[in-house]
């Protein structure tokens, strides 16, 4: 039986991650104190800010592993807060030890390094109302019950909702210092202006603005590692969708269209502005395509039909996905879920997708 020691029991507490950071808390300096007299362990834990959300799981953990040492008969665990100090290192660590000199922060945010394996898909429409919002989400949430570590950015600035389809338009993400953790729900990291405005403030900015709202996404949110990156665009060809075309020249995209066919011939206008600045269209997703009755089971195009194919031709790509209306989601949420016939056609998408980009969404899987 080995010694009840200091060492046996950060050893024992290395496993366990900051649930946010997804880093060990031992690494990220959080274990700031352990003590220990005759069975009874008592180890301080500093959460990065007062009140973390998240502090019973952290608590839990720690209890847990400290009690499954041998020779432990207590122990008592102390939640404190960050020091200054403290949340620089924590930031130094989750940033690779990153130099915050000169202008605070590196040229290249870690997202967006040439090394990095990162997937960007952009999700882009020709018109509001086809709900390419709802095609994101519920496509990150295929791909996470997939295995694929996932994140989406909002990038939609005026008509913001990813978070409202999550379920999680009330929550706050926790800053360090001016580090923003993304919020996550199902499985996803989720950044989006509807976390750092009032409720039903409208957002008027211009242009050049709301390219560097974009940059702040990446160069200020620790997304950690991911193996693909969904951007919701705003509808049409306008600033929002210039930035994004110029900040991720590599990024590839999808169409959303409905089968009326003004959607399908404003969706093929976004697919040429994206073919115009180099970025390769991985297919056409026709949302809204039918409605299953729920007594016959039959298909009922309620909006026509062709739209997608019509745009999927017109760009010479193929035609991806065909969503079914579906009045049932999961809760107060946009998502469906995987025994509904949209989650089975999100879940077939999600593959289809993975297997379109170089040798699956990442290499070896």
């Amino acid at each position: 039986m080995g010694a009840l020691t200091e060492q046996a029991v950060l050893d024992a507490l290395r496993p366990i991650q900051d649930p946010e950071a997804h880093r060990s808390v031992v690494d990220l300096g959080m274990v700031r104190k352990i003590e220990i007299r005759d069975g009874l362990v008592e180890v301080e834990v500093a959460l990065t800010i007062k009140g973390c959300p998240l502090h019973t799981v952290i608590q839990e953990e720690v209890e847990k592993a400290v009690r499954s040492l041998p020779g432990v008969k207590e122990c008592r665990v102390v939640l404190a807060t960050m020091t200054d100090e403290e949340r620089a290192r924590f930031r130094q660590v989750l940033q690779g030890g990153a130099n915050r000199s000169g202008q605070g922060r590196e040229a290249v945010p870690p997202l967006l390094r040439p090394e990095v394996q990162t997937q960007f898909l952009a999700v882009a429409s020709g018109k509001g109302g086809v709900g390419k919002s709802t095609v994101t989400a519920n496509l990150a949430v295929a791909l996470a019950r997939d295995g694929y570590r996932v994140g989406v950015i909002d990038a939609d600035i005026y008509g913001f909702s990813i978070p409202g389809l999550f379920g999680a338009a009330d929550r706050k993400p926790t800053v360090i210092d001016d580090l923003i953790m993304p919020v996550q729900a199902d499985g996803v990291k989720i950044m989006s202006m509807n976390f750092f405005v009032p409720e039903n403030t409208p957002v008027i900015w211009r242009g050049p603005m709301l390219g560097k709202m974009l940059r702040n996404f990446f160069a200020e949110v620790h997304w950690g590692e991911l193996d693909v990156m969904l951007l919701d665009l705003p509808p049409g060809t306008g600033d929002v969708a210039l930035d994004v075309h110029q900040l991720l020249p590599k990024a590839r995209e999808i169409i959303v269209t409905t089968p009326q066919r003004n959607a399908a011939e404003v969706a093929v206008r976004a697919g040429m502005m994206a073919r115009k600045t180099g970025h390769e269209i991985l297919g056409v997703v026709e949302n809204m395509a039918y409605r299953l009755c729920p007594h016959c089971g039959e298909r009922d195009e309620l909006f026509g039909r062709g739209g997608g194919q019509r745009v999927a031709r017109d760009l010479g790509v193929n035609l991806l996905a065909r969503i079914p209306l579906q009045p049932r989601t999961e809760g107060e949420t946009g998502l469906y879920g995987p025994d509904t016939e949209a989650g089975r056609v999100f879940a077939d998408l999600a593959k289809t997708v993975g297997g379109l980009t170089s040798a699956g969404l990442i290499a070896g899987r």
